[in-house]
């Protein structure tokens, strides 16, 4: 399995999106101000292989894990995956467990003692298991997707969020390279 490691400068056009720093959220909200989050489904599991070593777990230990779209009126913008360790959920991102349908960005934005570890990015294909999750929602299915993914932490408890950028994004300019906060 391909690695986490492509540098943001080989997405080409993406790599605005990809490399941009403050909240996608943000960023989303800006071109669609009637942003809305679907979430897909939430549930205690085992996080994919590629998931445990970044987070400390080993494989098959359990997680909380949310899958969303970001969505702009009826077109889906960005597929949203994240995992929650479950001893998080009994400390600092307790509150996570109940966003429902609101963003999880803005949680973590607001608060100012989260840290952001550094993206990281790939490409998605069918070979790995979010693709499947990511172009559910498509009328086409694209055969490569770019995505990106960032570890946060809070009081030494780490959370990880992967965004999948569908192909809808490509018709809004990618942010610039300031970042909102």
């Amino acid at each position: 399995m391909k690695t986490w490691n492509t540098p943001a400068w080989r997405a080409g056009d993406w790599r605005g999106w990809l490399d941009d720093h403050g909240s996608l959220t943000r960023r989303l909200q800006a071109i669609c101000p009637r942003l809305r989050v679907r979430r897909l489904s939430q549930r205690i599991a085992s996080p994919y292989p590629d998931e445990c070593a970044p987070l400390h777990l080993a494989r098959g230990q359990r997680a909380l894990i949310r899958d969303v779209l970001l969505i702009c009126g009826d077109t889906p913008l960005v597929f949203a995956h994240s995992v929650i360790p479950l001893p998080g959920l009994d400390g600092p991102w307790a509150a996570l467990s109940r966003l429902g349908n609101r963003p999880l960005g803005a949680a973590l934005f607001a608060n100012p003692k989260v840290r952001r570890f550094p993206l990281e990015y790939r490409q998605l294909d069918a070979r790995h298991p979010l693709y499947r999750p990511a172009i559910a929602h498509l009328g086409e299915a694209p055969r490569r997707m770019w995505m990106r993914r960032s570890q946060f932490a809070l009081a030494g408890h780490p959370l990880l969020v992967t965004e999948v950028f569908l192909p809808a994004v490509r018709a809004h300019p990618a942010p610039d390279s300031r970042g909102l906060k």
